[in-house]
Formats: structure tokens, C-alpha cells, sequence
């Protein structure tokens, strides 16, 4: 299994955090109130808590912050990242839901990549799971799906592992410029939030024999 540590503290850090110790990961909480750090670690149950700005433990690394500090938090661990994969999971949406804050023909994942020091992975991942969807982890039955762009082939396989130890089933979308799709998919799942009234739902791939 992973090592992993989980920058942030809100909901999607906390359910990605309680899949990856169901699925036998090692699991580090790190934020910068280190008294909600504490409270959500003894609520899992076997994560440990790290210190914010120190190294990560985790050879996998999950941004589960707001996209407008995705960058200036890769920015803060800088060299700490060399060799280790970072899981960008933000859509970095306008608040009024018309469209993206990051320059044309751009993505939040490469913004945060070029932040990032070089020989350190960044992979999309989890940005079109809500919270409540992805701590209950599957829709009718089936396993939901994870879609992930990035640039190494290899850190990819790495991250389809972990999303698998999750009881979750991953899809390569591509090159990392393919989480430009992601977060489109993303803002269109927010848009549908309007009509639905609800987050009980999930983009998946029905595979037709």
C-alpha cells in the first residue's frame, strides 16, 4: 500500500483520509490549525498528524486545499516535494460558476505544476467527486471513478494503485494539459448541483461489451 499525507483538513480531506486507512494506507493529516489536525486524525483512527511547512511523510502527497492556496502551499514545500507525487484535487472555478481563474489554455493542475520544484509528479485526481460521494465510494453498487491526467507514466500507475486501495476504479485521462477536461467536468457537475438540489451524484464510464 501508500504512504500518504493529506494537506488540509475540510471534507474531502477527511473522506479521502478514512478510504485510504480502510484501504490499509499509511495516513498523515497535516494543517495549519494543529488542533483540528489532532481532532480529525483521533476521529479516523490510525492517521498520524505532521507539521505544516515541514517534509511531508508521504511519498503521495494530496492538496485538499482551495485552489487559490494550491499554489502558494506547493510553493512553501518546495524542495520537500523533490521525487514525491502531488494529487491536485482543487477546481479552480470563478465563484459565480461561469468559468476558471486560471490564464486560457490553462489548468488549475499545471499552474500548480509549475509551481511545483522540478521532480516532484503532479496528477489530477478526485476533482469530480463531491465529498459525501466519495466516503460513500460507490453508486448502485458499482465502484466509482476516478479520472487522472498528468505527465509520468509512472506516477500515474502509482496513484491508480492507491485510487484502487480506495475500492475506487481509475481512468487515465491522459497528459496533465487533460485536467483542463477534469475541471470543465467538475464545473459541470457544480452547474447540475442547480437542478438536482443535491450532490448525490457522480460522472462515471459504463463500458458497453
Amino acid at each position: 500500500m501508500s504512504s500518504i499525507s493529506i494537506i488540509g483538513l475540510g471534507n474531502m480531506a477527511g473522506a479521502l483520509a478514512e478510504r485510504a486507512i480502510a484501504g490499509g494506507n499509511a495516513v498523515e493529516i497535516i494543517g495549519r490549525d494543529p488542533a483540528k489536525a489532532k481532532e480529525l486524525a483521533a476521529s479516523l483512527g490510525g492517521a498520524t498528524v505532521g507539521t505544516a511547512g515541514t517534509a511531508p511523510a508521504g511519498d503521495i502527497v494530496i492538496l485538499a486545499v482551495p485552489y487559490g492556496s494550491a499554489a502558494a502551499v506547493v510553493s512553501e514545500y518546495g524542495d520537500a516535494l523533490i521525487g514525491k507525487i502531488v494529487i491536485d484535487i482543487t477546481n479552480p472555478v470563478a465563484p459565480d460558476l461561469t468559468g476558471f481563474v486560471t490564464p486560457d489554455g490553462s489548468s488549475g493542475a499545471q499552474e500548480i505544476a509549475k509551481a511545483a520544484p522540478a521532480g516532484a509528479h503532479v496528477v489530477k485526481a478526485f476533482n469530480t467527486l463531491f465529498a459525501n460521494v466519495l466516503a460513500a465510494g460507490s453508486a448502485e453498487g458499482r465502484p466509482l471513478d476516478v479520472f487522472i491526467a498528468g505527465d509520468d507514466a509512472q506516477a500515474k500507475a502509482h496513484v491508480s494503485v492507491f485510487i484502487e486501495s480506495l475500492g475506487l476504479r481509475p481512468f487515465d485521462a491522459g497528459q496533465l494539459p487533460m485536467a483542463r477536461s477534469l475541471e470543465n467536468a467538475g464545473l459541470l457537475e457544480m452547474g447540475l448541483t442547480h437542478s438536482l438540489k443535491h450532490t448525490n451524484f457522480a460522472l462515471g464510464v459504463n463500458l458497453v461489451s
